[in-house]
This record gives structure tokens, sequence and C-alpha cells, in this order.
């Protein structure tokens, strides 16, 4: 990662933006440019990197009517976040436009390289600004709070009198680095705990050879793509539809990002076997100095010995990896398994911003206090549930 000074030395002065269709700019000059940007951000985000992005767009958005903005000084690509227009905000027919996520990215924390995050919004508001089309605000969804690009964010807004908030703010499990995986695991799972595992990894022992793999390389990937698929789609998820192979485009998109991912080096995949059998398998993906954990399954019918838990818990060899300082669950807040085993929080806000003149900003202001009221009113609902919870 480059440092601020050295960032600072390269800055050619020239800043541009450029707002065009993603079927318009993707060549192969475009993505050497965005590949660099990657390796160079403040915040890593694998959800907007080329290998991930550029399917997931070829995948779901086959018209190309998702947009991306760009941040450029001279000839160097320094940000890049891909945009979509919706008529509907929730249940109201309110227009707006906001950073294009799909179901299988949980982040939309834009791609912004080092020292360049306040030039990133501020151009980013003036596009929106001259040309906000029938959109009555903007809406960030799925950002990292508390770091260099959200602080830039409220900074230009208060810097620029610009009304915004953050309508939404949860907080998911992260795994942070700073101390042994065992100490990690002792001092973060209970005793009675991991007597408990202890005892279910020795029954399943019983039943037959068990084995732990972690692999980086190409080896046999696609084989082991389709054990992952197909493990996924025998469980709840398959039942419900919402497995990857319940659709061929989930299939493409996790076929295709794996690869990628492989290929660039950027792909640690687990499995835990018995008789060489998955009894569960996990995805991570590198992004130095962050991971993260994008998808697990596990085989429901040995449920009773926690492959999944199993499983994480060698995960936490993460930890020895000088490089990798956290890794992101990608979970829901609150999820009962991966909560229990780390014990760090990344949050993850959602912001609604004004943009355009003083007419559209004046009926946005209107509605970004109404909305505030009611996340405040859902927030203090929230807290007191889980407190009456907590005592009893």
């Amino acid at each position: 990662m480059a440092t601020r000074a050295q960032d600072a030395a390269n800055r050619a002065g020239v800043i541009s933006r450029r707002l065009s269709g993603w079927l318009d700019t993707i060549d192969r000059g475009f993505v050497a440019a965005w590949s660099d940007l990657a390796g160079h951000v403040s915040e890593p985000n694998i959800f907007g990197e080329s290998w991930f992005l550029r399917p997931a767009l070829e995948q779901f958005d086959i018209s190309g009517q998702v947009k991306l903005f760009t941040l450029w000084d001279g000839e160097q690509l320094c940000g890049l976040m891909p945009l979509s227009t919706h008529q509907r905000y929730g249940r109201w027919p309110l227009p707006h436009v906001q950073n294009w996520l799909h179901h299988n990215a949980f982040l939309g924390t834009p791609l912004i390289r080092t020292g360049y995050a306040d030039d990133f919004w501020r151009e980013l508001f003036a596009a929106l600004d001259n040309n906000p089309g029938q959109s009555l605000f903007l809406h960030m969804n799925g950002v990292t709070t508390g770091g260099e690009i959200a602080n830039a964010l409220e900074n230009q807004c208060a810097k620029q009198r610009r009304n915004y908030g953050m309508v939404h703010q949860a907080e998911r499990a992260l795994l942070e680095n700073g101390v042994t995986p065992q100490v990690y695991y002792e001092e973060a799972v209970r005793p009675k705990k991991r007597k408990e595992l202890r005892r279910q990894k020795n029954r399943l022992a019983e039943e037959g050879v068990l084995t732990f793999a972690r692999d980086a390389s190409e080896a046999g990937l696609m084989e082991w793509i389709g054990e992952f698929l197909n493990l996924e789609n025998r469980g709840w998820k398959g039942r419900n539809g919402s497995a990857l192979a319940s659709f061929e485009s989930t299939r493409a998109l996790f076929t295709e990002v794996v690869i990628g991912a492989a290929t660039l080096g950027k792909l640690e995949r687990l499995d835990l076997r018995l008789d060489g059998k998955p009894m569960a398998m996990l995805v991570n993906f590198i992004s130095a100095p962050g991971c993260f954990s994008f998808k697990t399954a596990f085989d429901e019918n040995y449920a009773r010995f926690s492959p999944g838990v199993l499983l994480q818990i060698e995960n936490l060899a993460l930890l020895d990896t000088p490089d990798i300082l956290w890794c992101d669950s990608c979970a829901a807040q609150g999820h009962p398994m991966i909560d229990s085993i780390w014990t760090g929080r990344r949050s993850i806000g959602r912001y609604s911003i004004a943009i355009g003149g003083l007419g559209r900003r004046s009926v946005f202001g209107a509605f970004l206090k109404a909305e505030l009221a009611r996340y405040a009113s859902r927030t203090v609902t929230d807290d007191q549930e889980f407190i009456a919870g907590e005592e009893a």
C-alpha cells in the first residue's frame, strides 16, 4: 500500500471526473488502471475490484443501465463507484440515485486511492448537482463508517453545507489481528463452550477420517467450486431458493469470481472433510491489509457436530498472516454463529445526501428529517428490546 507521502508526491494536480455507462467504459486499458487503483486504496473493498464487479455487472445488468463514476488525476484512476437510479425508495415513490449493489455484494464503500477521498466526494456531488435527472437525493448503501472515506463524505457535506444524514447503521462481526489464534480463541469463547466444541470434534472424528485443508492455489479449483455449490444447495438455502446454484446468474458469478481471485492470488479456500466428503467449506477473498469472508456452507446432516463452527476455528489462523490486519465477516448483524467467535465489530452505515438545486434540496430536507426521526424511533425500540432480553 502506498504511504500518504508517496501518494501526495504522485499527484499530478489535474483532477477530472467521468460518468458513463459501464459497457462504454470497461476495456483492457481501463481494467489495468482499475487494478492499479485497487492496489492503492485507503479502504479495500473486493466487491468494487474489477475481478468481482465486472462479472457482477455482466450477470445482473445485461442492458448496461449502471454507470461508473470515476475520478482521475491526469491519466491515473483515483476513484470508482457504480451508480444506478431508482424510482422508489423503500415504500415511497421517491426517485434517487445510489451506489449499485446486488444480493451478493456485502459492502458499498467506493474504491478511492489513498489521499483522494475529499476530491472524490467533491467531484461526485458536483456531477450529481449539475445533472440530477429526476433523482431527489443520493443514497449511499453499505458504507464502512468511521474511516477515511466516510469521514471525508461527512466533511465535504459539512464544508458545502449540504444536508445529509446517516439513516441506518449496523455492526457485523470483524476479526482483528493482534494476538495469536489460540489466545484469541481462548479469550473469545467461554471454557464451557470450548469443551463442548472439543467434544463435537472428537465425536465427528469417530465417524471417519477428519481432515482440514487451506488452499490458495488453482489446483482442482473447478471440482472444489462444484462441491461448494452442491453443499450449499443441499441446505436451507437450496430449499428456500436462495442458494448460489438456485440461479444460473449467481452460479456463474461465484464460479467466475473464485477463479478470478485465485488467478490474482486473492483466494483462500478452506474445507473440513470426513473421509473426503465435505462437511464445511469456506471462501475468503484477500485484499491486503483486509480480508472478506465471502461464503460458507456446511452439511446439515452433521449439524450436531457444528462443522461450520469447527471450520471457523481453523479460520482463526488468519491472525498469523502478517499482511492481513482484519477480516470482514460479511455477515448480518447479530449472526448467532460468527458473533460468538469473532469479538470485533465493523460499523456499516447508509447515508442519504442532498443533490441538485435549492428547490430539490428543500424537499429532500423535509424527507430526511422524517426519515431520521423514524430511524431514531426504531433504534430506541431495538435498544429497549435488547436490554429487556439481557435482563431476562
